[in-house]
């Protein structure tokens, strides 16, 4: 379980949780222990958790593997509730490739997102979700630069019902980051 990690409400998928609360006749369940949510934050719930596996599921197909035909989807929660999508895309050289976590993080990076609360990682052969796909070592540094490794959240997914989560600090332990060199 992620210590410490707290999902805002998805914007744009508020009201389906809206209404599935209603449904429920209760709120969102509470799924992980940890300290008590700090402003504008919240306890992740399961529909909400259900919610960004099934994003970075639905993104298999965009993947552009020709060589590998390894497909890796993931999707990035921004502390303020936007979701950014990345695909892993390949190159014939190779090393020019760009993995689907650092496609995500590129992506909200560049739209001016500094704040993130977790990422789904999915992958497997001809874009169908098989074990579990954890991220590389580069993605894993990319991560540390602007997360909280105690914080960040990392789900490893092979469906919405079958997943793993993990802190940053869990999968890069005694990290290098921007506090080394008396940044953030």
């Amino acid at each position: 379980m992620c210590r410490g990690s707290l999902f805002p409400l998805f914007k744009g998928l508020a009201y389906i949780i809206m209404v599935a609360e209603q449904q429920a006749g209760a709120g969102l369940e509470a799924v992980s222990e940890g300290p008590v949510p700090g402003p504008g934050r919240r306890r992740r719930g399961n529909l909400e958790r259900e919610l960004l596996i099934q994003t970075a599921l639905d993104g298999l197909g965009r993947s552009y593997a020709p060589y590998s035909h390894f497909h890796v989807s993931a999707a990035l929660l921004c502390r303020d509730g936007k979701v950014y999508t990345g695909n892993n895309i390949e190159n014939a050289a190779y090393s020019p490739g760009i993995c689907a976590e650092r496609c995500a993080f590129a992506k909200a990076v560049s739209e001016g997102e500094r704040e993130f609360e977790a990422i789904v990682i999915c992958g497997g052969p001809d874009g169908k979700a098989g074990d579990y796909c954890p991220p590389c070592g580069v993605c894993r540094q990319v991560m540390r630069e602007f997360c909280n490794p105690d914080l960040f959240c990392i789900i490893l997914a092979k469906s919405a019902e079958e997943y793993r989560e993990y802190s940053l600090a869990q999968l890069l332990p005694e990290s290098f980051g921007p506090d080394h060199l008396g940044g953030a």
